[in-house]
């Protein structure tokens, strides 16, 4: 298993991500995204930051990279795609997701821990957690909030496409839980496919054991499954 963490001029989060897997036991390699996929890739991650500056729509800019379309083409076959932050607003603006993430309610950049409850354990990136557990994950963003018609979202809730919501630390899902007014408390979802998934909390900064905690093992886990 080797992932390509790809990096676009604004990213910021991709030596974290680097970090982290090979803290994992997970060959991680930064890869420019004008240098393309390499053919050995088996795992594709979208890291946080701000590419291309944020300008337009978050995420927008780099979505239209040719990079995407090798990334697009790479999930249809089946490789694990996980986009973190500004990997999961690229994810959504590629439409390798549903919906959109916008600016949050509170129109002012968050940087915290949240908690968040596995909504779907029948996946790779959440295999490692129980239905219903309740984990801690931070936030940095100021475009974080899910938005989806409501005709998608049922669809998603259908087909349990719905990975993460934020909560109470008991698992209640409640409006004083929401940290940025996402729908439903949306923190990440699924495409269409299991192998894809995008979420806007950063499991890479909740992985190794020196910051405390290691809630998000699990996630990154996924790339193993």
């Amino acid at each position: 298993m080797t992932v390509a963490i790809v990096q676009f001029g604004g990213s910021n989060c991709d030596r974290d991500a680097e970090r982290a897997l090979d803290h994992l036991g997970i060959d991680a390699e930064l890869v420019w995204h004008e240098d393309g996929i390499p053919d050995d890739a088996s795992g594709i991650l979208l890291p946080g930051g701000f590419s291309y500056g944020d300008y337009l729509r978050a995420g927008a800019i780099a979505a239209n990279s040719p990079v995407m379309a090798e990334v697009r083409e790479a999930a249809a076959d089946g490789t694990p795609v996980l986009g973190v932050c500004n990997g999961a607003q690229i994810g959504s603006e590629s439409r390798l997701t549903p919906g959109a993430f916008t600016t949050n309610a509170s129109a002012r950049f968050q940087c915290e821990r949240v908690t968040v409850r596995v909504e779907n354990a029948d996946t790779p990136w959440t295999a490692a957690y129980e239905e219903g557990e309740v984990i801690e994950l931070p936030i940095a963003h100021g475009e974080g909030r899910f938005e989806v018609t409501d005709d998608r979202l049922a669809t998603l809730n259908d087909e349990d496409r719905v990975l993460f919501r934020y909560c109470e630390a008991d698992g209640a899902v409640t409006p004083a839980a929401n940290p940025n007014g996402s729908k439903e408390n949306v923190a990440g979802v699924l495409g269409e496919r299991k192998n894809v998934a995008v979420l806007m909390p950063h499991p890479e900064r909740i992985t190794l054991p020196d910051v405390g905690k290691t809630d998000g093992q699990g996630v990154l886990r996924g790339f193993e499954a």
